[in-house]
């Protein structure tokens, strides 16, 4: 069953840009991850702070494998510094 993950981050004040400097080599290397379908980066209009990751993978397993990859790691590791996160994994209901 397909896993959805939607990341919320808002970048602490003055951190914006190292955020999507954090975000730039997980971007490649996670879409490179066998069982990833999706895994995009959105920046808010009204606040260009915020930011969304849209992550889409096969299955559980894929997920499990992305959280245990070195380039998660090293994003799960200094996230706390540049910005807020707010992390959802959804099970899909009705999807088209």
């Amino acid at each position: 069953m397909a896993v959805k993950i939607v990341a919320i981050l808002n970048a602490k004040p003055g951190r914006a840009s190292a955020l999507l400097s954090l975000l730039e080599p997980l971007l490649a290397a996670s879409r490179a991850e066998p069982g990833n379908v999706r895994w995009d980066v959105w920046q808010d209009q009204a606040d260009p702070n915020r930011f969304l990751l849209d992550e889409l993978y096969e299955d559980d397993a894929a997920v499990a494998a992305h959280r245990a990859s070195p380039h998660f790691l090293e994003y799960l590791s200094n996230i706390n510094e540049v910005a807020d996160r707010t992390a959802m994994v959804l099970s899909p209901i009705a999807t088209g």
